[in-house]
C-alpha cells in the first residue's frame, strides 16, 4: 500500500485501521501518517542514504532507535577522523612502506580515510521566513451562507478570527471544506452574509491541488518568478538559490525541470512558494499529502511558532492534534460546530455522547435482578435487569501479583542501566568500546521492551 491514507477522510482512515488490525495478512506499507503507522505496523524499514535499516517495532519505537543509531554512527565517524589525522601524519613520513608491517598499515589507512571522510547527511528542511505584521482587525464572517442547489455548505455561519489562533477543519469528504477555505479568501462567492477582511491580511494558501507551473520550467525559475531575494524573520535575506538549499533542494537539483520532481518534492517546492510571499494568515488544505515525515516535523515546529492565523484542513490526526487550539466540525448539512480542543479530544467527546444516548431520560436503575422501575421518560416501565457476572478468570492471581511487583523493580533497574549505557556511548570515541556498549545497549533495550509489554498486560488484566 503506497500512501493509502492520502485523500481519505478521517472516518475512512480509522475504518481502514480497524480492518487491517483484524486481518491475518502481511502488509508492506509506505505512509507518512504516524498514527496509522503506530496502529497498524509492527516493523519499520527505513531507507536512508542508500542503506536499509530494520526496526522491530512501531513508529514510536523506530524514532527512539533511529536516534540511537545516528548517535553511534556519529561517534564512529568522530573516532575515525581522530585516527585519520594521526595516520595521515605517519603516512606522509613513510611513503614507501618498505616493511611488511608498514605496508599493512598503509593499506589499512585507505579504509580509515574512507570512513573519516563520510559526511553526516542532514536533509532537514529549514523554515524561516518573515511574517508581515498583522493588524487588530483580521477576518470576520457575518452570517455567511452557501449552497449548491439542495446541498448546504454553510447555513449561516458567523465567526471572528483572532491573532495567533490555529484552527483545524474536519469533516467527511464532500461536506465543503475546500469551498469554505475558498470563501474565506474571496476565491469563491457565497449566497448571503458579509465578510470583512483586515487591510494587513496576507493569505498564504496551500491547496491540495498542488503547484500549478509549467512542467518545462526549472526549479529555480519557479522561485525567481516570485522574488530573487527573500527576507527572513531575523532581518537578513536569502537568494532564491539559498532558499532552495534550505528547503532541501541542493544546487544540482535547482536546475532540474519541474516534471522530473517526485510528488513529495513538488509539494515541498509548493510549500516554499507559499511561504516565500511572507503571509500572516496561512490556509493549508491537506498539507501533509506526499510530504515526508522529516519535512512534516519541521513544518509542525514552524507552525507552532507562527504568530499569525492558521487554518488547517487535514486527515492527518497527528498533525491536527499537535497544532490546533480548536476544531471546526462540518457535518455536511451546513452546520459548523466549534469544538474547544484537538481532534482526539473531539473524538473522545463524541464517543462519550454516543454512550449516553442509550440511557437518556433514565435517572436510576438499582438492584441486581428482578423487576425495577425506570423513571424520567414521562411514564413508568417495568423491565428485567441483571447485573453482569464478573469474569474471575481475568483477575490477578497471587502469582500474577508477585510477577507484577517483580517487573516494576526490574523495569526501573533496566531503565537506569539503559541511561548509564547511553551516557557512556556519548562519552567515548573508542571504536571497540562503542561496539561493545552498543551491543549491550541493544540487549538491555530489547529486555526492557519485553518486560514493559508484560507489565502492561498484567495492568490491563488487573483493571478488568
Amino acid at each position: 500500500m503506497d500512501e493509502p491514507t492520502n485523500h481519505l477522510d478521517i472516518d475512512m482512515i480509522e475504518w481502514l485501521e480497524n480492518y487491517i488490525e483484524k486481518q491475518d495478512i502481511s502488509i508492506l506499507l509506505v505512509t507518512h501518517d504516524r498514527y496509522f503507522l503506530d496502529a497498524v505496523c509492527n516493523s519499520v524499514l527505513e531507507l536512508d542514504n542508500t542503506e536499509l535499516y530494520e526496526y522491530r517495532g512501531d513508529y514510536s519505537y523506530f524514532v527512539t532507535k533511529k536516534a540511537e543509531r545516528e548517535a553511534m554512527q556519529n561517534a564512529e565517524i568522530d573516532k575515525a577522523r581522530n585516527l585519520y589525522r594521526r595516520e595521515l601524519e605517519w603516512v606522509r613520513k613513510m611513503p614507501k612502506a618498505r616493511t611488511v608491517k608498514s605496508k599493512a598499515r598503509v593499506d589499512a589507512f585507505s579504509d580509515v580515510e574512507q570512513k573519516a571522510k563520510q559526511k553526516r547527511i542532514d536533509k532537514q528542511v529549514e523554515l524561516s521566513v518573515k511574517m508581515e505584521r498583522l493588524g487588530s482587525k483580521i477576518l470576520e464572517l457575518i452570517k455567511i451562507s452557501k449552497s449548491y442547489g439542495p446541498k448546504k455548505i454553510l447555513d449561516p455561519f458567523s465567526y471572528t478570527f483572532k491573532k495567533g489562533e490555529k484552527i483545524g477543519v474536519i469533516g467527511k469528504n464532500g461536506v465543503g471544506k475546500s469551498t469554505f477555505l475558498n470563501i474565506l479568501q474571496g476565491l469563491e462567492t457565497y449566497d448571503n452574509g458579509k465578510i470583512q477582511t483586515g487591510e494587513t491580511v496576507i493569505f498564504g494558501y496551500y491547496s491540495q491541488m498542488g503547484i500549478k507551473v509549467a512542467e518545462d520550467k526549472r526549479v529555480i525559475e519557479v522561485v525567481r518568478d516570485i522574488a530573487d531575494y527573500i527576507p527572513l524573520a531575523n532581518g537578513t535575506q536569502l537568494s532564491a538559490s539559498q532558499l532552495l538549499t534550505r528547503f532541501n533542494f541542493p544546487p544540482d537539483m535547482q536546475y532540474n525541470y519541474v516534471r522530473k520532481l517526485s510528488g513529495g518534492e513538488k509539494r515541498r517546492l509548493y510549500l516554499l512558494t507559499v511561504l516565500q510571499k511572507n503571509p500572516n494568515f496561512l490556509i493549508l488544505d491537506e498539507p501533509t499529502n506526499d510530504l515526508d515525515i522529516p519535512t512534516l516535523q519541521v513544518l509542525e515546529e514552524f507552525l507552532e511558532d507562527f504568530g499569525g492565523c492558521v487554518i488547517i484542513v487535514s486527515h492527518d490526526r497527528y498533525f491536527i492534534d499537535k497544532l490546533v487550539d480548536h476544531v471546526f466540525v462540518m457535518d455536511g448539512e451546513g452546520t459548523i460546530k466549534d469544538y474547544p480542543g484537538n481532534y482526539t479530544e473531539y473524538r473522545e467527546w463524541k464517543q462519550e455522547q454516543k454512550g449516553t444516548e442509550g440511557i437518556k431520560g433514565i435517572e436510576e436503575i438499582k438492584g441486581t435482578k428482578g423487576t425495577e422501575e425506570i423513571k424520567g421518560t414521562g411514564e413508568t416501565k417495568k423491565i428485567e435487569v441483571e447485573k453482569p457476572k464478573q469474569d474471575n478468570s481475568k483477575r490477578l492471581s497471587f502469582k500474577d501479583k508477585h510477577e507484577l511487583e517483580t517487573l516494576e523493580k526490574e523495569i526501573a533497574s533496566l531503565e537506569r542501566n539503559k541511561a548509564e549505557l547511553e551516557s557512556k556511548l556519548g562519552a567515548t570515541t573508542n571504536y571497540e568500546e562503542l561496539n561493545g556498549i552498543g551491543a549491550v545497549l541493544k540487549n538491555v533495550s530489547d529486555e526492557l521492551d519485553t518486560k514493559s509489554l508484560r507489565w502492561l498486560e498484567l495492568q490491563e488484566k488487573a483493571a478488568n
